[in-house]
């Protein structure tokens, strides 16, 4: 007797989405691969988020609703309970709104499909309801050691890709050394999932676009040439997606813009008397306690957090005199954004086209927290682009980062201390809106073709509708 399948409808194709950070449409030209899929399907310009930057512009594309629904207000920012500003956390349980897997599952439930999701390399992977996941996630130890890894699901995923692909090449993902070799890593991993599980649904982040952009600015690097790596390291993804007769989907985050003018706001909230310190023996320490008002900084749009009510009128109009500063919302006024939501902070400002947000708060460099020299995205409350350099006043900082890992590896505690403090290095931000169609993040797509204006919460439902077709 032949047993009766529990999936009675007939199975969609399988639907691989690959975040290509950074890739626009006046770069997809450049990517020969990525841009056949175009031509034989759709392609349209995305209407950012606010702020543009990785994590809120994932939130929303996997949500479909605004950050003062979802709540990802940024990269990090203020946890008012414990008083402590916390970048890049990986929780799935901080998104406040239904992502994409959870409704695409309940769906194909109903419907008596199958329907497994993978989800590699996209932010808050951690306990989210997929079939297989893969993200960075280092090991701490007691004695402040860290050594890198990836965490994943289900158990053995990580140490089989590994085993296949070699160790995931951490130095690659972020710092001075960050480059082409963990977005092809990525895309050989995804690429083994695809051929061996087949989901239903693939999630991919590729990197690559998001590095020389911020160091040297777009114009200031060849982004032909980079494009073209990204489309090649993509080549085994999109040669298994092939294979196995699997849709393709492109969609980016936001596009890069040149700038030469880095503003300090916590230093100048810190003159103004509103930020306070606290000296230690590692260096001075924001203290989110006792200060009036401080920023939280990431790219070209910061969140200022305000103790008093009553200062916000004079620290807004204050922030609105600096040079650099666009806009200043406050209370109400932040509905303008979508970022109306007790995450954000009292006051949003956002920068001219050209400037970015800086986070120190210390006046001399001599008085800077130890992390401000190390790649420590966890301990600085902001982004800090300067974490793509090496220090250029070191003699030698290869050398001293090799002398530091062999006195890690030999017992020593010690700190990658080799990045710069000199905010002017970095060339490249994002986080506005793209004043032209041709450098707004893209969306490329199969079957039905939406209309000319799509918004990056529109996403979300045209994955679904994709999925429901086949």
């Amino acid at each position: 007797m032949i047993r009766p399948t529990p999936y009675h409808t007939p199975m969609p194709s399988p639907l691989i989405l690959i975040n290509a950070v950074g890739l626009t449409g006046r770069l997809l030209p450049y990517a020969p691969r990525l841009q056949r899929l175009a031509q034989t399907g759709w392609v349209r310009p995305l209407r950012e988020v606010l702020p543009a930057v990785t994590c809120t512009a994932q939130a929303s594309i996997l949500t479909g609703v605004a950050p003062s629904e979802h709540g990802i207000v940024a990269n990090g920012w203020l946890f008012r309970d414990t008083q402590e500003v916390r970048f890049w956390q990986q929780s799935n349980h901080l998104l406040q709104a239904e992502p994409l897997y959870v409704t695409a599952q309940r769906e194909a439930a109903q419907a008596g499909r199958r329907f497994r999701c993978a989800k590699l390399f996209w932010w808050f992977n951690q306990g989210a309801e997929v079939a297989y996941s893969v993200t960075p996630k280092p090991y701490y130890g007691a004695d402040g050691n860290k050594q890198f890894g990836i965490a994943g699901t289900p158990d053995g995923l990580c140490e089989r890709l590994e085993q296949a692909n070699g160790k995931f090449p951490f130095p690659s993902f972020w710092g001075p050394n960050s480059g082409l070799k963990s977005t092809a890593w990525i895309a050989q991993c995804a690429a083994q999932v695809v051929r061996e599980e087949q989901p239903e649904l693939t999630l991919v982040y590729l990197p690559h676009l998001d590095y020389e952009p911020q160091r040297r600015g777009p114009s200031g690097c060849n982004m032909q040439a980079q494009v073209k790596e990204l489309d090649d390291a993509a080549s085994p993804l999109l040669d298994a997606a092939e294979k196995i007769g699997a849709r393709v989907w492109i969609v980016s985050e936001y596009g890069h813009v040149d700038v030469d003018q880095p503003i300090y706001l916590n230093r100048e909230l810190r003159q103004a008397g509103w930020l306070t310190v606290r000296p230690s023996p590692f260096g001075e320490q924001l203290d989110t306690f006792s200060s009036d008002a401080f920023a939280v900084c990431d790219h070209q749009l910061a969140h200022v957090y305000v103790k008093r009510s009553e200062l916000v009128p004079e620290i807004a109009a204050r922030l609105q005199s600096l040079p650099g500063i666009d806009h200043v919302y406050a209370g109400e006024a932040r509905a303008e954004l979508g970022l109306h939501h007790s995450r954000s902070g009292e006051i949003i400002v956002l920068s001219k086209p050209r400037a970015w947000f800086a986070y120190p708060f210390w006046l001399e460099d001599r008085q800077a927290p130890d992390y401000a020299r190390c790649i420590d995205i966890h301990r600085k409350p902001g982004f800090d682009p300067c974490e793509l350099f090496f220090d250029p006043k070191l003699w030698w900082p290869m050398g001293r980062a090799m002398r530091r890992l062999i006195q890690k590896k030999l017992g020593f505690r010690t700190l990658f201390d080799v990045i710069p403090l000199d905010a002017s290095l970095v060339r490249g931000s994002h986080g506005l809106a793209a004043r032209a169609h041709e450098d707004r993040p893209v969306l490329v797509g199969q079957g039905d073709v939406p209309g000319q204006h799509v918004s990056m919460t529109d996403v979300k439902g045209l994955i679904l509708h994709a999925l429901r077709t086949g």
